[in-house]
């Protein structure tokens, strides 16, 4: 049709076609169903020719969107191999070059289907245009407006065919740079830095297309088929579906923010495999640039990796960039995910969170009123990882090796060996705005939402056999235990886990078959050691295996921390004098205790923690509400107590936290020199005092816990002197807080004694279990725990 014809049709099909075959289908298919229709091409880029501005004069003109989609035919994906195969198979039929349109036609008839995007007339997209972009209807913009609507309509009707897990984003910058806010935004930065507005536009324009994602459904299969690997062989993964669901029926109204735990490298690629397999829309995964190397940066852009750099300062205009970019997003009701802990840990339990993306989604909810977003907590925990020997060697002070090509070529080979299970479980999902409003007004606001991720993220974590395994043989110390042995150690693990009600993996430690697997399985890996050279096989901790046995022990502590804390305070119950107020001086312990290791865990609130003590207590003694309650009916709840966690959960950190403390009383006044060199002092200080036996745990040398330590000391204000105060001298407070370490060490030391005792016993190589040694008895016979004078 010629233009003049063009301006007389009452509808005009909009169709989107990539080669002579597409349009040709498209062309046929409009005969049939629109006779009489004018046909305009548009790009898949949403670009717009100057016949669609033609066709947009009359309110009344109809507008249909039409595409070719190529569809491939279901078949059998079961198992890995299969499924790598299809997805593969997908993302070439997807991407075919256009020259292969004819061919693929020819054979495959049924694979070419013609989507149809909801019609609209121009009246109603005016209408939409003036309302989006703040302009006058027929202003300049309005024929790409309506392309890119043509496009979005057919996105969304591809959708019906292919599913949600391909709802991508189109031309975000464009849209964002288009809007009625942009030119705001860009004259309030230029009032804040005091640049010109055409450069700040420019800068703001330039880390917009730096950050965003550039999603494509065949870039999605293409990127699937080749990180697959990566995880498909190494584990069987175990989903929570009815946590999914519940998920499904949230995100019909409100964009979902995933915020998991951080283990493995793998973490994004099994929960987007996951939520594919589920048919949920991809999510844009925020990730550091150090990952955006070739052929990574290149593939995770078009599959949903939002690359943002590590480190940006005082950079306001990025800081801008990233929180309109996360506004857009959140309207748009895209999906995000980003990794709450900041990096992957290297102890095996949650580090602090870090808050700042969660400032700048906080920021864009606040400059968008009627927005809200739920943030959904999540666990992927592993029976094992192959990369967390590398990390264990990081905690012993070698340097982080730098991700690139070699680097990723050594983990998809390593990949390769199957070992165990990786489980996904969803935490409740709550509302943003309702968390800050619960949180109140403050500094400590965005904290309190974060630690609330994190607590949930532990109640849904499930203790493994792993973890239960490694607990065992690390309690028993140096000590070679029989297969029989470590089931009569795990048992009461395993009995108050599930007291608690938490899941353990019953055929993996309640069956002789299944525990042997489960260490066959950590002898492979070297972690394990077993001796069959005598009557019958024994295991323990391989030599220099510690910290990766204590990385798999870690994943189950918080499972275990008010237990333990519980222990220590009765112990210190035990000693108190007959007239003490032993409910206060319980109470007193336990906050005493909280606020020492404040920085390694996640506590409930003050209220819940009370709560969690007293169940504890029923655990431990149900009869204890009936008792006279004097310090010798506590001293006899723990030794008839059939387990006593304290030493196993909280001597590492209390170790790491020795040392540090000791290193600054060395310091005396002085103020502390450069971090990496204070850690690089406490490493090496560390492994002298664990060679003296001054140290319990080789665990506990550990780079990562000696800069939570410092943490502590920060907070206690003894890391640096500053202004001063009423409080004691700097060198003085550091002595005291040695002094508090070292007090509750020489406690879990004797709860040690006591719980070594209770194993001689169920081990069948002792007699009845002794009462505690009174406090101070253990430091005073081993001497000072620490080498500074």
């Amino acid at each position: 049709m010629t233009t003049d014809e063009l301006i007389g049709t009452s509808e005009v099909v909009v169709v989107q076609a990539r080669s002579h075959t597409e349009r040709g289908i498209l062309r046929r298919w409009a005969e049939d169903h629109h006779p009489g229709a004018a046909v305009v091409l548009i790009s898949d880029r949403s670009e717009a020719p100057a016949t669609l501005g033609a066709v947009l004069r009359g309110e009344d003109t109809l507008i249909v969107p039409a595409r070719v989609t190529w569809v491939t035919p279901e078949a059998d994906q079961s198992g890995a191999v299969r499924k790598l195969r299809g997805l593969a198979t997908t993302a070439v039929m997807r991407m075919a070059w256009s020259p292969l349109h004819p061919t693929m036609a020819r054979h495959r008839p049924d694979a070419a289907r013609v989507v149809v995007g909801e019609p609209a007339t121009v009246g109603e997209l005016e209408t939409r245009f003036a309302a989006q972009e703040n302009v006058r209807p027929h202003s300049d913009g309005f024929a790409r407006f309506v392309a890119r609507q043509a496009v979005l309509a057919c996105d969304r009707a591809e959708r019906r065919i292919l599913g949600d897990r391909y709802k991508v984003p189109r031309r975000m910058v464009e849209q964002i740079t288009s809007s009625a806010r942009f030119p705001a935004l860009v004259g309030r930065l230029a009032g804040r830095t005091g640049r010109p507005a055409a450069e700040i536009e420019e800068r703001l324009t330039s880390c917009l297309h730096e950050m965003a994602a550039v999603q494509s459904p065949p870039m999605i299969d293409v990127f699937r088929a080749m990180m697959g690997p990566m995880h498909a062989k190494a584990w069987d993964v175990q989903v929570d579906e009815s946590g999914l669901e519940r998920l499904r029926e949230l995100n019909k109204e409100h964009a979902l923010v995933f915020l998991p735990s951080h283990r493995s490298y793998a973490d994004p690629l099994v929960l987007a495999e996951v939520l594919h397999d589920r048919n949920f829309p991809r999510n844009h995964v925020l990730g550091g640039n150090n990952l955006s190397f070739w052929p990574m940066g290149a593939l995770g852009r078009r599959a949903g990796v939002v690359f943002i750099r590590r480190s940006f300062g005082g950079d306001t205009v990025y800081k801008a960039a990233i929180q309109e970019y996360l506004g857009h997003l959140l309207a748009k009701r895209f999906n995000l995910e980003w990794y709450i802990e900041g990096g992957r840990s290297r102890t095996g339990k949650l580090r602090p969170p870090r808050i700042g993306l969660l400032r700048y989604l906080v920021a864009a909810l606040e400059d968008r009123p009627g927005l809200d977003a739920i943030l959904v907590p999540v666990s992927i925990a592993y029976d094992q990882l192959h990369e967390v020997g590398a990390m264990a060697a990081e905690q012993r002070g070698d340097p982080k090796k730098a991700e690139g090509l070699a680097w990723l070529y050594r983990y998809f080979r390593e990949q390769s060996r199957h070992i165990g299970a990786a489980r996904v479980r969803i935490a409740e999902p709550f509302s943003l705005r309702a968390a800050l409003d619960e949180a109140g007004e403050g500094p400590a606001q965005l904290e309190k939402v974060a630690f609330r991720v994190c607590t949930g993220i532990n109640a849904v974590t499930p203790a493994t056999a792993t973890s239960l395994a490694t607990f065992a043989l690390l309690s028993a110390r140096d000590r070679a235990l029989t297969l029989q042995q470590v089931r009569d150690v795990v048992a009461p693990l395993a009995d108050y886990l599930e007291a608690r009600g938490v899941p353990v993996p019953i055929a993996e430690l309640r069956t002789r078959h299944g525990l042997r697997m489960t260490l066959d399985r950590l002898a492979e890996a070297g972690v394990v050691t077993i001796y069959e050279g005598g009557t019958e096989p024994v295991f323990s901790i391989s030599s220099g295996r510690h910290h990766v046995a204590a990385f798999y022990r870690n994943g189950t502590l918080h499972h275990l921390l008010t237990r333990a804390l519980l222990e220590v305070a009765l112990l210190r119950v035990g000693d108190a004098g007959d007239g003490d107020d032993l409910v206060d001086l319980a109470w007193r312990e336990l906050a005493r205790l909280r606020d020492l290791l404040k920085f390694e865990f996640f506590f409930p609130t003050r209220r819940g923690f009370r709560d969690e003590i007293l169940h504890e207590l029923d655990l431990l003694d149900p009869d204890w509400r009936q008792r006279a309650g004097a310090p010798a009916d506590v001293r006899a709840a723990l030794r008839r107590a059939p387990l006593l966690v304290a030493p196993g959960v909280l001597r590492s950190f209390l170790d790491a936290q020795l040392v540090v403390a000791d290193r600054l009383v060395a310091l005396g006044d002085a103020p502390l020199p450069e971090e990496k060199e204070f850690l690089d002092d406490c490493l090496g200080v560390g492994r002298q005092m664990l060679m003296q036996r001054r140290l319990d745990r080789p665990d506990s040398v550990s780079r990562e816990l000696y800069a939570t330590a410092l943490r502590q000391a920060e907070n206690r204000g003894i890391r640096t002197a500053g202004p001063v105060t009423a409080g004691p001298p700097l060198a003085e407070a550091r002595r005291a807080w040695l002094d508090e370490v070292t007090a509750v060490i020489d406690d879990l030391g004797r709860l040690g004694d006591l719980e070594r005792a209770r194993l001689e016993v169920v081990l069948g190589t002792g007699d009845d279990v002794p009462p505690a040694p009174p406090a101070g008895a253990r430091q005073r016979a081993e001497g000072d725990s620490g080498v500074a004078s």
